[in-house]
């Protein structure tokens, strides 16, 4: 690998979604992104290039040992090295994928816990992009990978029935999650996705960020 990495963000803040919700983490941003989601608010396409030590030195000098990384797609670059370079220090290290890419041996054993986040036909992806069996084949059989999928609306509840079964994905390790990016769309959406949750058995997660901060970048 080469020593720079396309860097969107790092910042220290709250994960704001899935299971670590709420508890404090460093994020590091990278740019580029395989998928081009309908109601994504990310600026994946401005980044700068970055040396691999001076990210590392930054995120060591939050002093959290706890280091996401995110996008964009995280897995479109070798996070190995700068993986292995965190775990040295003792980091709990999570990443934010669209399940896309089959990560490496050597990814897999430096990753504490992966949240996979397939994306639904309301993405406006098209099939065969948005969705790679024998990624979500490795995934499914990972015990450290919780799935979150994004509901737009309550058509795609049915979708990810149907994507767990396929891929005997447990019940306990699935998420559920209004898209929106204000309090007030995320409420709309919140109550009856959460009873959705109750019906199938499955995590219902917020954004909370969105609920805290708006849509302000760095959060």
């Amino acid at each position: 690998m080469g020593s720079e990495m396309c860097i969107r963000d790092r910042f220290h803040s709250v994960q704001g979604e899935g299971f670590h919700c709420g508890t404090p983490h460093v994020f590091v941003r990278f740019g580029n992104c395989n998928l081009r989601c309908e109601w994504c608010d990310t600026d994946f396409l401005t980044y700068e290039e970055m040396d691999l030590e001076s990210i590392v030195e930054k995120v060591l000098s939050y002093q959290c040992d706890r280091v996401i990384f995110t996008g964009g797609e995280p897995a479109m670059q070798d996070l190995s090295t700068i993986g292995n370079r965190l775990k040295e220090h003792g980091i709990s290290l999570s990443i934010e994928t669209n399940g896309t890419i089959v990560p490496s041996a050597n990814l897999i054993r430096y990753i504490d816990q992966w949240n996979v986040s397939p994306k639904l036909r309301t993405s406006g992806n098209i099939s065969d992009e948005r969705l790679v069996p024998i990624a979500l084949q490795l995934f499914a059989r990972l015990p450290k990978a919780f799935f979150k999928f994004v509901i737009t609306a309550e058509s795609d509840i049915d979708e990810v029935c149907s994507l767990t079964d396929q891929y005997g994905i447990p019940s306990e390790q699935v998420l559920l999650m209004p898209e929106g990016r204000t309090a007030d769309a995320l409420n709309q959406k919140s109550e009856w996705l959460s009873e959705a949750c109750v019906r199938h058995g499955v995590r219902f997660t917020t954004r909370l960020h969105k609920i805290l901060w708006g849509d302000d970048r760095g959060r």
